[in-house]
Formats: structure tokens, sequence, C-alpha cells
């Protein structure tokens, strides 16, 4: 006994059920139901994706409506048809039992769906619908116009789920639901006329003559456009009105406005026979907050002066979809030139960049790779990459011009712009993701796009895909669906650059030179022309070298679009390639690592900065395959390889450009990592620092060594200004001052071999490829004083003579490089000067006087004061000042804030209650922002400069070094300007509205 029930257990877990026990007894309960032997049922039930809720369903079906299953069970076809209904859709089987009489479609030949037509004549004749006008604008209406479509559906899903492969029959049920949903709008706009017109309650809202008169057409966008619906997806639409004969357009746009939104509530408000789908209008001129309906000559308005680019991308789909056919076509005919002509648009590129953006923005994390639809490799990787190439070929050939995904992928390939290889392989992954959405979306009538995460859903799944294998099957095969579809972007619209420059064995492209630059064009290469010589040079030849080159180009081209300067990125490449082309780690690391290929696309299309330096150390690319070697590698190590470069070398100047060189190479290593979000504001300096204080360290030491004279002094460099505090940035000068302190009598002679020290650093450190700049114009007396003073003259001086910007500039005085004991008495000496035991008034508005002087007086002329992010308002020099005057007046007694860094002195200035904490939180962000977008206008520009551009591309590229998405010059520029006027704020309230009292703290 126990034996034969195992048995049966068995055979019902081949028949694909999962609940055995439950089971059993609910195939006994349906074979007492319906007459029929228990194990006759089984086999027949194998037929659905999930055989256990088509056999709670029947047993449903026939418990409320007795004979609903049991009269038709004898004819096979009918019997299958609602199994497989059943089976793959609850939805469909609430439907049912809501109303059991609609179980005739079952009977109905599955091949024989009805027309467009036939469906509307359908529905107006359920509805009573004479010259445009239904029988009832009621609640009933609505109910009778969702029944008669859920019937339509269940015919749709019975010729669906009954094809042996889904596939096969996609494009015949999208184009089917699309003309479903038509004729739904048709039956829907006809019960809103009479709504209109005629209302249940109190007087019609308009005379049935303005109704009439009103022409009123829905445009279809999206999949709607494109008759390629889901079983449940949003309706996008247009609306677009004009008044007919004497009816006025303002009052022709006001009926079409209260035809839309009745049409949109009689589709899908909440009523006893549930809604259908959510009739989208928000593609429409402004969007959410434009007009609801416009006539056709507003619409063109708007997209001649208004329109984005991706907004053209969204009409390529537009079809008239119900309402008066002639004004719909009307429209398209009208929108159709721009659609085509907007590849030409400036902001092209920008808005492609945002749209892909978009794509996987709202996606929440933890359903990105969920995602059938949005997620990488899924449905809008498709039809993105297609509609793409549409708009690029199809400026100027009209055979690609289709709504629909599949056939424009066709006409594609048929023109010769992608290989019908490649097309075929799109068009069966995309066939496959859109079968598979479908049948999520058929199992509760429910708008969804996620794959389940359990186990026995994904089994019930692969069975109504009709996908062998089961769970672990249709896992394994949807993965390498989502991998392949990446890969087929690339190849489908980057591999044909290739075939325009290079003889592509067995290849059948067409693609002309022309039609290459304009695709090139098309994704924001400037100079197509020279990507195209680019490409050739690196693909050219049987070499392996080329054979590879030809593998990872199609990858690698579209992450260089992706950046902010594509020609440059692939220049740089280009020749970082044929540098280090013939090394067979270089080619093989980018081969098996897309984590270095993209990273190396990304900071040579970021920066020209990087782009020169890496050309001067090609190996350094290997850098980029591990984290660790992008962050600084200290000061010590930076201090033992100068040491071991002087041991090496006899010749001074020998060695000066070899410690140079070390100096470009850890600067590389550091500006790749600021690029890459590796090291921070607060971590560059530093480490900038330690590079330059090594350089000056090395230098000195084998300049003493070879200078004679040394035995007459001590000399010492000493850090000024941001080098002074570690906050530099790329491209900032290097301030210092040198001291020396004479060892003889004879101070002359000391003063004269320090001089010769000055002349030899000056000359050794002069670097025309990355200049160090030192600067010495903060020394007493300014460009007026003598360049290197002996410790007493630097005492007598500040002793006597010592103005307030001086004792302010040494504030971020450091001792460098030299003699230990001579920087230990200057900075003694400084402490004296920096942090006075008292600040006189005088002192404190002379302070004042001098920073408003410089805002007025050391500006470039004609330099925007809001765009300067060293001396403008709210930026570096507010920030620095403020905090600068803080230390002069308290740091003798709060010794904590004796320190040469701006943000350290700020924090302690909270602490010690001189600064109120969101003031100081305020400040910082400017300083920190300033400080981040004044490197990377030097990563970006490959100079320095203090200007936030104006220009747009430019911008551009600082925003995206900057961390932001494509397409955010704007969003960069508001944020400065944002950031800056609140600390400006903050600086004018706290520096030029504050006590001039010493040891004052409320402020």
């Amino acid at each position: 006994m126990v034996a034969r029930d195992q048995s049966a257990l068995s055979g019902l877990a081949r028949s694909g059920f999962s609940r055995l026990t439950e089971a059993k007894q609910w195939l006994a309960e349906l074979s007492e139901l319906l007459d029929v032997p228990a194990d006759a049922l089984a086999p027949e039930l194998s037929v659905a994706a999930d055989p256990d809720s088509a056999l709670t369903h029947l047993i449903a079906l026939e418990r409320t409506h007795e004979g609903s299953v049991g009269g038709r069970w004898a004819e096979e076809t009918q019997r299958h048809a609602l199994i497989r209904l059943l089976g793959a859709s609850s939805g469909l089987a609430e439907f049912f039992l809501r109303h059991p009489e609609h179980l005739d479609v079952l009977a109905l030949t599955r091949e024989d769906i009805p027309s467009a037509s036939d469906m509307r004549a359908d529905f107006f004749t359920a509805l009573g619908v004479t010259n445009g006008f239904a029988a009832s604008g009621g609640d009933d209406a609505a109910c009778l116009l969702r029944e008669r479509y859920r019937r339509l559906l269940a015919r749709i899903a019975i010729v669906d789920l009954s094809a042996q492969d889904p596939k096969e029959v996609l494009e015949r049920v999208t184009a089917h639901l699309s003309d479903a949903a038509s004729a739904v709008l048709e039956a829907a706009l006809a019960i809103a006329r009479t709504r209109l017109t005629a209302p249940d309650v109190g007087r019609a809202l308009f005379p049935r003559a303005d109704v009439e008169l009103t022409r009123f057409a829905v445009i279809g966008m999206g999949k709607a456009g494109a008759r390629e619906l889901n079983y449940v997806s949003d309706v996008d639409v247009i609306y677009v009105a004009e008044g007919d004969g004497e009816l006025s357009q303002s009052r022709a746009i006001d009926v079409a406005t209260r035809l839309a939104m009745h049409m949109q509530r009689i589709v899908d408000e909440p009523a006893v026979e549930p809604g259908l789908w959510e009739v989208d209008p928000n593609l429409r001129p402004e969007g959410k907050d434009g007009a609801l309906v416009r006539s056709l000559d507003s619409h063109l308005a708007y997209y001649e002066r208004w329109a984005k680019s991706w907004e053209f991308q969204a009409l390529l789909k537009a079809r008239p979809l119900a309402g008066d056919t002639v004004l719909g076509r009307e429209y398209v005919d009208a929108v159709s030139p721009l659609v085509w002509d907007s590849a030409h648009r400036s902001d092209f590129v920008e808005s492609v960049q945002a749209m892909r953006g978009r794509v996987t923005a709202n996606i929440p994390a933890d359903e990105v790779q969920r995602q059938i639809k949005l997620g990488p490799g899924g449905l809008r990787d498709v039809e993105f990459t297609v509609q793409l190439l549409q708009l690029v070929h199809g400026q100027a050939d009209e055979s690609v011009r289709h709504g629909g995904t599949l056939p424009a992928l066709s006409a594609l390939s048929d023109a010769g712009y992608i290989g019908r290889q490649e097309a075929t392989d799109f068009a069966d992954a995309y066939r496959y993701l859109r079968v598979l959405e479908h049948r999520l979306q058929l199992a509760r009538l429910r708008r969804t796009h996620l794959m389940p995460r359990e186990e026995e859903n994904l089994r019930v799944l692969a069975r109504s895909a009709r996908q062998s294998g089961g769970a672990s099957s249709l896992v394994r095969t949807w993965e390498k669906t989502k991998h392949d579809v990446r890969e087929l972007h690339e190849r489908l619209f980057f591999r044909p650059l290739l075939s325009a420059v290079a003889a592509l064995p067995e290849d059948e492209l067409t693609l002309s030179t022309d039609q290459a630059k304009a695709r090139l064009t098309a994704i924001g290469f400037r100079d197509p022309r020279g990507a195209l010589g680019h490409i050739a040079a690196l693909t050219a030849g049987v070499s392996r070298r080329a054979t590879i080159q030809r593998h990872l180009l199609p990858v690698m081209l579209r992450w260089f679009a992706e950046g902010a300067d594509p020609d440059y990125g692939l220049l740089a490449f280009r020749r970082l390639s044929d540098a280090l082309g013939s090394s067979h780690w270089f080619l093989r690391m980018l081969r098996d690592s897309s984590m270095v290929a993209e990273r190396l696309t990304r900071v040579l299309s970021s920066s020209r900065y990087v782009g020169e330096l890496l050309a001067a150390f090609p190996e350094s690319s290997a850098w980029l395959e591990d984290d660790t070697e992008l962050r600084p590698i200290g000061f010590p190590a930076l201090r033992d390889e100068m040491r071991a470069i002087f041991s090496r070398h006899e010749s001074l100047e020998r060695a000066a450009k070899a410690v140079l060189r070390v100096r470009r190479r850890e600067i590389l290593r550091l500006a790749l990592g600021a690029i890459l979000d590796i090291d921070g504001v607060t971590e560059l300096g530093p480490a900038l620092a330690d590079v330059t204080d090594a350089t000056l360290q090395g230098m000195l030491r084998q300049i003493r060594a070879t200078v004679p004279g040394g035995e007459l002094l001590e000399f010492a460099i000493v850090g000024m200004g941001r080098f002074g505090g570690a906050e530099l940035g790329f491209g900032s000068d290097t301030d210092v001052i040198y001291v020396f302190r004479p060892l003889t009598e004879d101070t002359a002679k000391a003063q004269d071999v320090a001089q010769k020290y000055v002349a030899e650093l000056t000359r050794l450190t002069d670097d025309p490829v990355l200049p160090l700049d030192l600067d010495v114009d903060l020394r007493p007396e300014g460009k007026n004083g003598p360049v290197v003073r002996s410790l007493e003259s630097y005492r007598a001086y500040y002793a006597r003579w010592s103005l307030t910007w001086e004792a302010q500039a040494l504030l971020r005085a450091r001792g460098v490089a030299g003699d230990e004991g001579l920087i230990r008495d200057f900075i003694e000496l400084a402490d004296t000067v920096r942090y006075p035991a008292q600040i006189s008034e005088n002192d404190v508005r002379e302070v004042k006087r001098i920073k408003a002087r410089v805002e007025n007086e050391r500006l470039p002329r004609g330099a925007d004061p809001l765009r300067h992010v060293k001396l403008g308002r709210g930026s570096l020099s507010d920030v620095e000042w403020f905090v600068q005057l803080i230390q002069l007046q308290y740091a003798h007694e709060v010794v904590s804030l004796r320190t040469t860094s701006t943000l350290t002195a700020l924090e302690v200035a909270v602490e010690s209650g001189l600064v109120k904490p969101d003031e100081a939180e305020q400040l910082r962000e400017a300083w920190t922002f300033a400080s981040r977008a004044r490197s990377a206008m030097t990563l970006w520009l490959n100079r320095t400069t203090d200007v936030l551009p104006i220009e747009r591309r430019q911008l551009e590229g600082i925003a995206r070094i900057l961390e932001y998405p494509p397409g955010s010059a704007g969003a960069l520029e508001e944020d400065y300007f944002a950031i800056t006027r609140r600390a400006r704020r903050v600086f004018e309230q706290s520096f030029y509205g504050r006590p001039d009292v010493p040891h004052t703290r409320a402020f």
C-alpha cells in the first residue's frame, strides 16, 4: 500500500504538481464533480504551467457554477485551453468566476482572433454605440467594456499558451493586445462623449453639438504606438484636439480635456469590474506639468522650440490609436520630420546619455538584477539600441523608420547597418525576454517586470514559457540572455564602425564611411573622421594585437562615448596602445578585466592632464587593476626612493630629472585615484604635499652635497600657503620662503651660498611637463624683499616692520626641508608673530580692509566673482580668511588652533565655541567643494585656472570628474552657486560684521 501511494505521488510530481498530498485530495474531489476517473485527470493537467493552480481553479469554477467545467471537459481542445488558461493566470480564473458565460470563448477557433476593426465593432455593438456616442455613459457601460475586453484577452491568451514555442507567436500576440487596447480606448471615448452630454445626475456639461464638433485624437506612444503591448502595460498616449466648423479652438480644448479625463477613468477607475490598465499621458509636452490636451499647432510650437531630444526618441513610435484618425495622421505626419532630424540637435548626445541613465536610476538596488525590463541586459537595452540606430540612420534612409522594435531591427539588418547574425541573435533575445514578461503579467493580470525569487514560482514560469529543465535552467538561460544583450549592444552599434575602416573576414556589413561618421557623431564624437582613423590604425592587419583590438574596441568605444571627451579618450588610448601594444600584459589585461578597460576609458575621456602623464608612464595603466596601487605610497617610501636615485647618479642634472620623473609618476597615481574617487580632498592635499616635500628634500640634500660652502651655513625651506597647510590641489603653486643661519662670521659669504642653493633649486625643479612653480611672493616685503634671509634678519624684520598680512601668511608656515634645528627655531619665531598674545582693533580692521581690497583688486579683469573658486564670493579665500582671523585672535589662548590646516582649525573653532556648528558646516562644504572643483578644472583642462567655465562642454567635463551623471553641467553650476552663496552669507555676517574686540567669542 505504501509503495502504491509513493508511486502515485511520484506520478503527480512528473505531471508537474508540487503540493502532492493536497493534489491527490483535490483530484479526488474534481473526479467526483466531473464524474471522470481520478487517474485520468493528472495527465490532462500536466499541460498547465501550474497544475496545482489549474486544479484548484477548476474545482472553484465547477463548485460555483455547476456544469461550467463539466460541460466543456469532453472536447479535448476546449479542455486543454481551459487548463492552460487556469494554470497560467489566476487573473483570468477570477474573471471566469465572475463571468462564467464567457467560457464560450473556449469553443472559438484559436486562429480566428478578431481584427482591429472587428474588435472595435464588437465593443460598439455591446455598448450600443451610434455616431460616436454610447447608449449609456454610466458605470454599467464601463464595466461592460472591461468585461468584453477580458473576454478578448482570454482568446488571445489561449493562442499564446497553446503555441509550442511562445516566441513564434509573440509579434502576433502583441499586435492583438495593441489592437484590443485601441478598441477599448475608442469605446471608452464613446462612453465619455455620452457622459459629457447626458450625465446621470444634473445637466449636461457640454451641448452635444459641441462634443460632435470637437476633433479629438488619441496618439499611441511607446509599446501602444509600436503595436507591441504587453498583457498589462501602461498605455502611453498624447492627446490632440481641434475645433471643427464654428467651434472655437479654446472650446474644443475644453471639451477634449474632459473627454480625455473621463476616458481614462472609464478604463481604470475602481468599479465592480476591476480596471484594465493605466492610460498614461505623461509623455505629453512638459510632462505632468503640461496641458493634458493641446492643439496641433501648440504641439508643433513646443516641439520646435522647447522639446528635448529624448522626447523625439519617444515620438518615434507615435501612431493614431483612437478618435479622429485624420487628425491623428496629421499629427504624426507633422512631427515625423522633427523626429528624424533630432540627431542633428546640439543636445542629442547628452539627451541620449541622460535617457540611458534614467533606465536604472529609479530602480531599487535590490531589484536591479531581477528587472527583465529595466535592468542591465534587459528589454530597455534592446529597445534603446534599436531606437538610437534608427535615429542615426533614419535621417537619410526611410526604410528603417518603423515603430516596432522587431520590424526596425529587421530593417536595419536588411539595409546593412547591422550584421544579420547579430540582428537574429538580438531579436531572439528580445522575444525570449518578452515571453518571460508576458507570463509574469498574465499570472495575476498585474503590471510587473521582476523575476521571482522563489524556486516554486521560477519552476512555474519555466513551464509557462515552455522551457525544459525547470527553475535552474530558466535562471541560467535568463542570465545568459542578459549577458548576450549587453554584448550584442556593443556588437550591433560599435562593431560596424570597425567594418567601415577594416576588412573584417566573412562580414556582410555594408556600413559606409559617412554612415560610420554619423553613428560616431550621434554618440558624442566631435571629430568622427579622426575617430575612424584611430579605429583603423588600432584594428588594421592580421596581427594578434589587431585581432585583440577588434574584440576590445566595440566594448571600449561604448565606454569612450559615455565619457565627457570621447575624441581625446580614443586618441590617448591609441597612443597608449602604440606604446604598449607589443607588451603582452597590456592587451591581455584589458581583454581579461572589464574593470580595467572601463576605468582606462573613463580616465582617458575625463582628463587631458592624466592622458598626457599616462603617455609618459604607459606602464602605470597596470595600476588600474588594483585599488591599493592608486593610493598614495606615503612619504617614507618617497623619501627613500629619492635618496636611492641620488645615490645611483653621479650627475646632479640626471638625478634631478629622475626625481622629477618620480614626482610626475606619483602625481599621476594621485590623479587616477582622484578621478576614480579612491582619494578625496582630505587625502589628496597631504598626499600632494608629501610628494612635493620629498622632491624638495631630495633636491636640497644633493645640492648641499654638490655646491661648495655648505659648512658655512644652515639652510631650510619653509612651506607657505596651501603647500604649508598640506592643502594642495592639482595645479597649485608651491609657496615657499627660504631661511639660512650663518655658521661663520662672514655673513655675506653664507648669504652668497644660500642664494646659490635657491638658484639651483629653481633650476633643477624646472619641469615643463608638470611645473613645480616655487613661488616666493609670501616672503617679507613680498616681491620687493630678498629671496632668502637669515634667521636673524627674519627676527629683526618681524620685530620692527612686520605687517598684519605677513603674520597672517605665517599661519600656514611649515618646515619642509633642510636643517631641523633651523626649522625648529624659525617655527618658534613664526609662532610669536602669528599667535600674538593680543591683536589690536586696528590690526583686525586691517585684515578686513585687506580682504576687501583683495576682492576688489586681485580678481582678474572681467572675472565673475561668483565663478572664481579661489577669490570669489563664498569660495576658498572667504573660508580661509575667516579661519585665519580666528587664529590671529585666539590661537595664543586656544593652543589647538595652532595648526596650518584650514579644516582642522575650523573644527577646533567649533569645539571652542568660536563658531556655530551649522555655520562651520556651510563654510566647510564651500571650501571642500571649491577645492574639488579647482582640481577638477586642472584635470579636465590640463591647465590651471581658478574660474568656473561658462561653456557647457567644459562644465560637463568638470562635472563628470566630480562624479555627476551625464548632462549635469547645469547641476554643477547650480550646486556651486548655492553652496558658495550660503558660505558667503556666513562670511559676511561673521567676518565683516564681527566685533573688532580681541578674545570676543560672541559672534
